[in-house]
């Protein structure tokens, strides 16, 4: 899990106020970050099928909440994607 002072960076850089953490842009940002972290965990623990499943439902619901925020705002979906950098 992310250290606070890094969750409210996050927060800071993309949320829409102080104390914004229910907004869909710094959800996906905050999922990204735990998907890279478990990313290198998987580096090293190449059998830890049970971190995997969390690792995979992480995935899913950062991927339905980019179909919500391109639906709802496109302008602001593709910001976080450059922002990431999740897409090619």
């Amino acid at each position: 899990m992310l250290v606070t002072e890094k969750k409210q960076e996050v927060v800071k850089d993309f949320g829409r106020h102080e104390k914004d953490t229910g907004s869909p842009e710094v959800q996906i940002v905050l999922i990204t970050k735990r998907i890279e972290a478990l990313n290198e965990h998987f580096g090293k623990f190449k059998k830890d099928t049970n971190s995997r499943r969390g690792f995979l439902k992480l995935i899913g619901q950062r991927r339905k909440l980019l179909k919500y925020l391109q639906a709802e705002d496109p302008v602001k979906y593709q910001e976080v994607i450059k922002k990431l950098n999740l897409r090619k």
